[in-house]
């Protein structure tokens, strides 16, 4: 019985992670299907960037600088959310980055795997809490599987910003990154402390990755 609990948490956590953000940014954000233009613009960048996905949707911003590009969904059901404001009023060289960037991260199955490790975490968790592991082996378990999946996710983060770098240019993909954070009015964070346990790098070391890497290429 508690393993089968187990097993239920941990299964509704990968589902929750994979399928809840479709459903959240249908519901409670506000989505249209693309005009005739926007869709346009749209393939366009998609191919630039080879970003492979299975439909789009727009988010109204009602004249806000907000921008948001942002593919969520396992294979088969891959859906591109992409804010009115990045379509119209960023520039191709800035659009075409986050495409990418998009792009690497279904490529490298980002979400999925973090799907994964999430339900991994959960489902010790609710091993270790209905006792059918101990508790000191069971923490020691859900350190261990926490610590592999957040070195797994931020590996496949920079293997997704590498494979878009390599589509749009190193500099253009940091320039891009730093282009939305203006927008957004915050800074790059860098690593510390706090994002120990992030399974995204912080967006900061992300860009100083591609600023080197550009570096030592040249």
């Amino acid at each position: 019985m508690e393993r089968a609990l187990a097993a239920g948490i941990a299964v509704t956590a990968v589902l929750a992670v994979v399928f809840g953000p479709v459903i959240a940014n249908r519901r409670f954000r506000s989505t249209r299907t693309p005009t005739a233009a926007e869709q346009e613009r749209v393939d366009a960048l998609r191919a630039w960037a080879e970003l492979d996905i299975d439909r789009v949707y727009v988010i109204d911003t009602v004249g806000e600088a907000s921008v948001d590009v942002a593919v969520r969904g396992p294979p088969s059901w891959r859906t591109l959310f992409v804010t009115d404001y990045a379509i119209e009023e960023l520039n191709d060289g800035v659009a075409a980055a986050l495409f990418a960037a998009e792009a690497g991260r279904t490529e490298t199955y980002y979400g999925l795997v973090r799907a994964l490790a999430i339900g991994a975490v959960l489902g010790l968790l609710g091993l270790t809490f209905a006792l059918v592991i101990p508790f000191g082996p069971g923490f020691a378990s859900i350190i261990v599987v926490g610590l592999v999946a957040f070195w797994i996710g931020r590996e496949l983060q920079f293997r997704a910003d590498e494979i878009a770098a390599k589509r749009v240019g190193h500099d253009e993909l940091a320039d891009a990154f730093e282009r939305i954070a203006d927008l957004r009015g915050v800074e790059p964070e860098r690593g510390g402390w706090r994002t120990i346990f992030e399974i995204q790098p912080p967006l900061g070391d992300r860009i100083d990755r591609l600023r080197a890497a550009n570096s030592g290429s040249e």
